[in-house]
């Protein structure tokens, strides 16, 4: 009788996923697997880590984890993997509903915060006495308050926004990203490494501790 190898075991982890508080992470919580149908239930289910509260919020899970239980199993299956050679899994508690009254206070901090700091800019740049000149340039008459310039300005200043967020409510014009989404990328990128830098001198140490 013929024995049959066990297949090649392809994986791909995925970058961060969330995990709720005191459930086990198990290898289909932070990876896509492509392997026999055979196969696929049993690795799925594969517990890889048991999070403690020693271990805080954030949990990463390395290829080396990933690798010695998978073996554990089937010490002959060959594994390949693309991307990222490890994931982050935060570790949530249950979810609150969010709060109406906190809603509201940061609503209005934002609304008021970004009014002042417009009114600033404009009164360090003396913005009046600039739309002045431009009222009296444009109808040859000198005005102290040239409301309809600063309505139109207004306007533009509001629309000239929307164009650069690329975002209304949540409603997006197209496609591409907004900077404000690209620099929460960036500071969740650069958290993400901080974040495994910190896990990989941790393990580190502890090797070092243990020889």
């Amino acid at each position: 009788m013929e024995l049959r190898s066990p297949p090649t075991l392809y994986l791909r982890l995925r970058r961060r996923v969330s995990l709720q508080r005191g459930k086990s992470i198990t290898l289909g919580h932070i990876a896509e697997l492509l392997i026999d149908p055979m196969w696929y239930d049993r690795l799925s289910a594969l517990v890889l880590y048991q999070p403690r509260k020693a271990d805080g919020n954030i949990i990463m899970i390395d290829m080396m984890r990933i690798v010695s239980a998978v073996h554990q199993i089937e010490p002959g299956m060959r594994i390949e993997y693309f991307g990222e050679p490890h994931v982050l899994v935060d570790i949530v508690g249950s979810p609150k509903k969010p709060s109406v009254l906190l809603f509201i206070l940061v609503w209005l901090l934002l609304f008021f915060g970004s009014g002042l700091a417009i009114m600033n800019f404009h009164a360090d740049v003396s913005m009046l006495e600039v739309q002045q000149r431009i009222v009296e340039l444009i109808s040859g008459q000198k005005t102290e308050r040239p409301i309809l310039f600063q309505i139109a300005y207004s306007i533009g200043i509001g629309f000239g926004m929307v164009v650069f967020f690329n975002h209304v409510f949540k409603k997006k014009f197209n496609e591409e990203p907004t900077p404000l989404e690209l620099e929460i990328f960036l500071y969740q990128e650069n958290l993400n490494h901080f974040v495994v830098s910190e896990e990989y001198d941790r393990l580190q140490k502890q090797g070092d501790s243990r020889d």
